[in-house]
């Protein structure tokens, strides 16, 4: 019978190596969700690259919108958990992994830890990209912080996708997992600073928790680092992991009830 801290943490080991298994054994499938954060970005600096003129916008645009792809790419990887989830539900092996002696909790903590390694995959193919286009490298310390925010947004958006996936047990909801994604990280200062926005979308990112992680992931690309702008962004990401963690822990416990 499996117990303790040690037993649990290999069964979240096995499922991180299954998740990034599945990369190494069918690329093809990860090169969409790779890509597409950074087209995106690509595309949007092409299109607005000049909005940096307007009064009050005091950054690169290429600069300001790198951070905005970053993000994106989290939430697109953390869709993806949940869709391969709903998969395993559908196929059955993820009933047949329950009735191993190990905790759900564990096997929610594999789930969500492999959405956060796997989210490096698109943030280092963006990172490169904004790079060699002439974005300035934020720093070590920039780099290290706006990579440990990616993480974490990849993991909340796990937890959403994992919720809606014990929900509905089918892929065909994906839909609802991505769109929580794209709509945490639109409505936040993705194209623009604040004093820009209209007035209904400048209150919408004030309250949205998502603003302050951007804003974390921003800093080094635009400006420099400060601990006024990093411990509001890792006091939010905290926020959301432990309100979907223990959201999707609840739907875990009661699956199958």
């Amino acid at each position: 019978m499996i117990r303790g801290l040690p037993a649990n943490l290999a069964v979240v080991r096995a499922l991180v190596r299954r998740a990034l298994n599945e990369i190494s054994r069918v690329p093809g499938a990860a090169i969409p969700g790779v890509l597409a954060p950074t087209i995106f970005m690509l595309g949007i600096t092409s299109v607005f690259g000049q909005a940096d003129r307007l009064p009050g916008f005091d950054a690169d645009f290429r600069a300001f919108v790198v951070p905005l792809g970053l993000l994106q790419g989290a939430g697109f990887t953390g869709a993806a958990t949940g869709v391969n989830l709903a998969r395993d539900i559908e196929g059955g092996w993820f009933d047949r992994l329950l009735l191993c002696p190990a905790p759900r909790a564990a096997v929610l903590v594999g789930v969500v830890a492999s959405a956060a390694l796997r989210a490096l995959l698109p943030s280092t193919f963006l990172f490169a990209v904004a790079l060699a286009i002439g974005v300035d490298f934020p720093g070590a310390g920039g780099t290290a912080i706006a990579f440990l925010l990616v993480m974490g947004l990849a993991c909340v958006m796990a937890c959403w996708s994992v919720v809606i996936a014990l929900r509905f047990r089918t892929q065909q909801a994906a839909p609802l997992m991505q769109v929580a994604s794209f709509v945490a990280v639109l409505f936040t200062t993705s194209y623009a600073p604040k004093e820009l926005l209209a007035d209904w979308l400048e209150v919408v990112a004030t309250i949205n928790p998502v603003t302050l992680v951007l804003e974390g992931v921003r800093q080094g690309f635009v400006g420099d680092v400060t601990w006024g702008d990093t411990w509001p962004a890792l006091a939010a990401m905290a926020g959301l992991l432990i309100a979907l963690g223990a959201l999707a822990a609840r739907s875990m416990r009661r699956y199958g009830i």
